[in-house]
């Protein structure tokens, strides 16, 4: 269903993406898809095929530190600047000149940033539950987890851990479903215990307060995204980190900006949800 990449960045590490070649048709641009902060390509399973039959290739990547990637032994460069070089060197390898952003988080927040370090790399922008302004209530429950390092010894351990972290986001998920999640979050090691899929130490910028809810550098980075090429906003109905609040703000700085909600979906959608996928065609129709 997908081929496997491998490219070096910039300063040596090892990094990794999922390629999903697109379906017979006209060219279109390739969407380049962007998980958060401790996730990784697997959370995009669903919502890639899905986009590749419509005609896109599609390349979910593991940013570094995550997933497949290699983990970068200077934890002072797990930041979002550093993580869209490591995007514009992907591109640069495989050719690509333009393409779709969808940001999930984290990845909302590596866009934006793109949108200052290579404005022209970036034709249209989805940002999935992110923007410049996040409330404190998510952050805090996103600080109070990252980077605890985990262990567990059987599958339904690592399934009931995720289910306690992101229960409040998904109240009607099913019991195969924080499985499969669990699959996504877990490697098993060779000693049989499962580990999270990404170094701990994702969590020392943090610890050092370099995730702040906003700043200026943020909001012009989302101004220079927004005003500039087609954007949608998708918003979890129960996001408790792009509450009301924060995306009537964001309409407001960039009043051309689309906006979709995801009914009975917290922090972040997972875009496999009918309400988000219908967003995901309406927009992607506009953009060749």
């Amino acid at each position: 269903m997908y081929s496997e990449i491998s490219y070096t960045s910039d300063d040596g590490l090892r990094l990794y993406a999922r390629d999903y070649p697109a379906a017979s048709g006209p060219a279109r641009l390739p969407v380049i898809c962007i998980h958060g902060l401790t996730r990784n390509s697997a959370d995009f399973e669903d919502v890639a095929p899905w986009l590749a039959a419509q005609g896109r290739r599609v390349i979910a990547v593991d940013v570094r530190g995550r997933g497949n990637s290699e983990y970068d032994p200077n934890p002072d460069r797990y930041t979002t600047m550093v993580y869209a070089n490591d995007v514009v060197k992907m591109a640069n390898d495989l050719g690509i000149e333009r393409a779709v952003f969808i940001g999930t988080s984290m990845g909302g927040l590596i866009t934006m940033t793109l949108a200052l370090r290579k404005s022209s790399l970036v034709a249209a922008a989805v940002l999935n539950d992110v923007g410049p302004t996040l409330s404190e209530r998510g952050l805090a429950r996103i600080r109070s987890y990252t980077g605890k390092g985990e262990q567990f010894t059987s599958w339904q351990q690592a399934a009931d851990y995720i289910s306690s972290i992101n229960g409040v986001a998904f109240p009607a998920n099913t019991a195969q479903e924080w499985e499969r999640w669990a699959h996504r979050a877990f490697r098993e090691q060779g000693d049989g215990t499962l580990a999270m899929r990404y170094d701990p130490n994702i969590a020392v910028p943090i610890r050092a307060n370099k995730l702040r809810s906003t700043s200026m550098a943020a909001h012009f980075a989302f101004r220079r995204l927004a005003r500039r090429r087609p954007t949608l906003l998708i918003r979890g109905g129960l996001s408790d980190l792009i509450e009301l609040a924060q995306a009537s703000g964001m309409r407001a700085a960039a009043p051309r900006m689309l906006y979709a909600e995801v009914p009975d979906v917290g922090h972040a959608p997972m875009l496999s949800e009918p309400a988000a996928q219908e967003a995901l065609r309406s927009f992607l129709a506009t953009v060749d």
